[in-house]
């Protein structure tokens, strides 16, 4: 077994998946929690259940709706136009860690937003700064620290993706065999040396993923605090 293959292919995976989840998560967070509207809200609700579902479902139920999805029936699969749709390849991968990983981020992204201090973007507008301007000058940086740490779960979750990957892209080496389907796999064959090597490999990456989310953490804290105190000094 040529360990490599599956290191980077799950460092790909994770990291491609993590941008897109950053991105779909900072978006979603920001305009379904801006809407003011009754019949906003309830269609905000809704579309928040959906994005959340997938904690809740068991991977092989995700799994198999991404079957539905991409595969070459599917609305998905059947646009992409190849044999078969996008199942098994390192796309299905990526689609099902990004399935997976979004709810983490889009919480994240939810409270880091929320937490950022009302009085800062108003004072913005009454300046003449755009919507857009706030959002990205000022909103955006102020929740950086939060926005970070769901990033950092989002990949942790991305890398670690075992089930819908399982259903999706299968278990191809060299081409669709992550990091957790390679230690399955070594396990099942009596290969412990690869096992224990990729469980080296999994622990370092989660050590370095709680190390980013404590330094989040506390820079939450942090910037909390402070406005606290400056509220209280008002």
């Amino acid at each position: 077994m040529n360990l490599l293959d599956p290191i980077l292919l799950s460092l790909r995976v994770a990291g491609l998946a993590t941008v897109i989840t950053a991105v779909l998560g900072l978006f979603l967070a920001a305009r379904l929690n801006a809407t003011r509207s009754r019949p906003g809200r309830i269609l905000a609700g809704g579309l928040e259940s959906l994005i959340l579902a997938p904690m809740v479902f068991p991977p092989t139920m995700t799994g198999y709706l991404l079957l539905l999805l991409l595969g070459p029936n599917g609305p998905v699969g059947s646009l992409w136009g190849a044999s078969g749709g996008l199942l098994f390849s390192w796309l299905a991968a990526v689609i099902a860690s990004v399935v997976v990983s979004l709810p983490l981020m889009y919480q994240s992204a939810k409270t880091a937003l929320t937490s950022v201090d009302p009085h800062c973007i108003a004072a913005a507008r009454t300046l003449g700064s755009s919507e857009r301007r706030i959002f990205w000058k000022i909103t955006v940086p102020l929740a950086w620290p939060g926005i970070a740490g769901g990033m950092a779960l989002a990949f942790a979750r991305a890398i670690g993706e075992f089930g819908a990957t399982l259903m999706v892209a299968g278990n191809i080496p060299g081409a669709t065999q992550t990091i957790p389907l390679a230690l399955y796999s070594a396990v099942e064959s009596g290969n412990t040396s690869a096992a224990n090597l990729l469980l080296g490999v999994t622990v370092a990456l989660s050590f370095a993923i709680v190390i980013v989310v404590r330094w989040s953490e506390r820079r939450t804290a942090a910037s909390r605090a402070h406005r606290l105190a400056g509220g209280g000094s008002r």
